[in-house]
């Protein structure tokens, strides 16, 4: 349909109409490319109202962004886009991109993934939100008036100093303020539909909960209907009111957010609940991964596209594509399975699983039958007392400080990071420590100094027994055989142009290992990682995410090491392939008898891997403990507010809990606030007597005993039930 045949109905511009805010039918998105046409989005039908929230959830590739920026009329030139969206009657497709520009910003808004990109660099933040409001203002706004409601929405998404900041560029603010400033330029013209794409996706879990809250917000001022993107299904149970999950392109299932998360009626979703670690669970549950990869979509076989990866698939799964039906006898709620009668009745004769809240527990035990997941059991070795076993990485009083310069030629300090500040810590024998906090505590600088194997600038690093300021460089050379690590990115930290198995073999190599041998070891390698001997002559760019970090893992074990860092090894993953590498690192962790310091800012992830858990905050260790003490009776104000910005999966449950919304932002570990370091943003300071909180502005608290392997840092811990 060419842009002369469809005419923009200019009374859309100015308010709101009866009916659906956005109707979508039929939807097909197609590219070209080399392997032939890739069918992107493939009969896509779905509604949204005005002040409701839709979800649509499901792996990388399956259709979400691309069905989204069709909608926005924001694809390349080269897709070809059939079918109907309807925006409050008005038919989109076939509009000019100077009439859609008309209703883009106005009518419908976008919150992009990545924030950074969305805004200019060149303009300050203020401008830019008020640029949204001159264009579409028609003449009505003045500059000065632009200016001062930019201001206005920079307050209402909870910007502190909001008339100040207006004036910054979008590179002195933090990630979680771009993001709340990208919201407010979205909100800005007061729209009937805003698309939120992975709004959350790379932010930490406190700054995720202040951008939640935010849409909310704007949900409830506009008034608008939102589309919110995400893999992540913990984020949109306390948020939806309706969920679509997609699939190779197409709907698989669709119905309202309690229906689906207590009841899913479509292996996929099923095993997607089921792949996600809990951080509610009182005992650790088996997590489900689903097998295999989405297939390509330029030629789909027939039949049903998760058929080679589901373990309910039968024959006639093979040879027609299932529509999506209704179950349970309602409208509201479809699914595209020919099982999923079956699927009620096996969740029907579920139990309970005991710590788990009941609205849908059967729907995860389910799963866990279903795709026959197993709970990998602790290695004999790691149930002797823990202090009978070995150090394997004693850290104490580490301190790293950076000097902060200026000038170019003559440069002079200034000032100093306190990146790492007195951390202390240890890991034992086959044992699991996570180390968490917010982006810019220290966490990496932490890593980075234990695998340097240098002699810091304070305090003490010991791997297996062995005081690293002692070592030469040989000594150096031999712990790190014994010390590898794994990386947050797996294709950055392989080299492209090697194949795989040379990329196993370098280390071996350095090491001085036989031919021979490493010949041998490799295919022993890939099969531990559960890949297959063959994938050696691969290149790193022809496999996924989740295979390039269990390379990333044999790489790492090829020299048979004791410990093994790693680095946020599972935060770019799919939550379906998430699972399957934390259940890998499990099951190495039993039979290899390893011991981990695992780093990662997802605490649902560290409640399931880790043994003991240390929460860092701008520089220091505020809690540690074992992981059952500090998830159950959290005692430091930070640790609570971490535990309660954590998503569960579940509706009831999430839409039930206290939430606890930081203000503010972490500050600079440049500039960190006497006393405790948390007092700036601590919900617990405001509520002290004048002397107490004199006391936390004056006095550094201790780490000191709450509990056995318990440990806070506070004047006041108190504990309180956040999950």
């Amino acid at each position: 349909m060419s842009a002369s045949e469809i005419s923009l109905d200019e009374g859309l511009l100015d308010g709101a109409g009866d009916g659906p805010v956005l109707e979508v039918a039929d939807l097909d998105v197609s590219f070209p490319s080399e392997a032939g046409r890739v069918h992107a989005v493939r009969g896509l039908s779905y509604q949204v109202s005005r002040g409701e929230v839709l979800g649509i959830v499901g792996e990388s590739g399956s259709g979400k962004s691309v069905s989204s920026l069709a909608v926005m009329g924001l694809l390349p030139d080269q897709a070809r886009i059939t079918g109907s969206i309807r925006f409050q009657g008005q038919q989109l497709l076939g509009l000019s991109d100077v009439q859609l520009s008309k209703i883009r910003g106005r009518r419908i808004s976008m919150v992009f993934q990545d924030p950074l990109s969305a805004l200019t660099p060149v303009y300050t933040v203020g401008d830019q939100i008020a640029e949204a409001l001159l264009i579409h203002g028609r003449g009505r706004l003045t500059k000065q008036a632009a200016n001062n409601r930019a201001v206005e929405l920079l307050d209402l998404v909870g910007i502190p100093n909001s008339g100040a900041r207006s004036k910054a560029f979008p590179h002195e603010f933090s990630g979680g303020m771009r993001q709340r400033a990208v919201i407010a330029m979205a909100i800005a013209n007061d729209p009937d539909l805003i698309i939120a794409d992975e709004p959350t996706t790379a932010l930490d879990v406190t700054v995720q909960a202040q951008v939640l809250e935010v849409l909310k917000t704007a949900k409830e001022v506009t008034g608008a209907g939102i589309v919110i993107i995400t893999h992540d299904l913990g984020v949109v149970a306390g948020f939806a009111d309706r969920l679509m999950v997609m699939y190779a392109g197409k709907a698989v299932e669709t119905g309202h957010v309690n229906e689906i998360y207590q009841q899913p009626r479509m292996p996929y979703t099923l095993g997607l609940l089921g792949s996600l670690p809990r951080v509610d669970a009182a005992e650790k549950l088996p997590l489900v991964p689903i097998k295999g990869q989405p297939p390509s979509l330029t030629d789909l076989p027939p039949g049903c596209p998760f058929a080679p990866r589901c373990p309910m698939a039968v024959d006639d799964c093979l040879t027609e594509e299932p529509a999506l039906s209704e179950v349970d006898g309602t409208s509201a709620h479809r699914a595209a399975c020919i099982r999923s009668a079956e699927l009620a009745a096996t969740e029907a004769a579920a139990d309970e699983i005991e710590g788990v809240d009941a609205s849908n527990a059967a729907a995860i035990e389910t799963a866990v039958e279903v795709f026959g997941a197993e709970l990998i059991e602790e290695p004999k070795a790691a149930l002797r007392p823990r202090a009978e076993r070995p150090v394997v990485l004693g850290v104490e009083s580490l301190v790293k400080h950076f000097a902060v310069t200026k000038g170019v030629v003559l440069k002079r300090k200034v000032g100093t990071v306190h990146a790492v500040d007195g951390v202390s810590f240890e890991v034992r024998e086959q044992e699991t420590l996570g180390l968490v906090g917010e982006s810019g505590c220290g966490k990496t600088t932490t890593l980075m100094q234990i695998l340097g194997l240098e002699q810091p600038a304070g305090g003490n690093i010991s791997v297996l027994g062995k005081d690293v300021s002692t070592l030469d460089g040989k000594g150096r050379k031999a712990i790190r055989r014994d010390m590898q690590v794994v990386f947050q990115d797996p294709l950055a930290s392989l080299d492209p142009r090697m194949p795989v198995g040379d990329v196993i073999a370098e280390p071996m190599q350095v090491h001085g290992i036989d031919t021979a041998h490493i010949r041998k070891r490799i295919p022993e390698l890939l099969d531990l990682v559960g890949l297959r001997a063959e994938h050696a002559d691969r290149y790193p760019a022809e496999f996924s995410g989740g295979q390039r970090q269990r390379i990333g893992i044999a790489r790492a074990l090829a020299l048979e090491p004791k410990l093994l860092v790693l680095d946020e090894p599972v935060s770019a993953l799919d939550v379906s392939i998430q699972a399957g590498v934390i259940n890998l690192l499990d099951k190495l962790k039993a039979e290899l008898g390893l011991s981990y310091l695992f780093v990662a800012h997802d605490l649902s992830v560290i409640r399931h891997i880790a043994d003991r858990v240390a929460v860092m905050y701008l520089g220091k260790i505020i809690e540690i403990g074992d992981v059952d003490s500090v998830f159950g009776a959290p005692s430091h104000p930070y640790t609570q507010a971490l535990l309660s910005a954590i998503p569960i999966p579940d509706p009831v449950k999430e839409r039930a809990r206290e939430r606890i919304i930081l203000s503010g932002d972490l500050p600079s570990p440049a500039n960190p606030p006497s006393g405790c370091r948390f007092r700036t943003r601590c919900f617990l300071h405001a509520t002290l007597s004048d002397s107490d909180k004199a006391k936390c502005i004056e006095v550094e608290p201790p780490r000191e005993s709450q509990g056995e392997d318990h440990e806070v840092a506070c004047h006041f811990a108190r504990t309180k039930q956040v999950v």
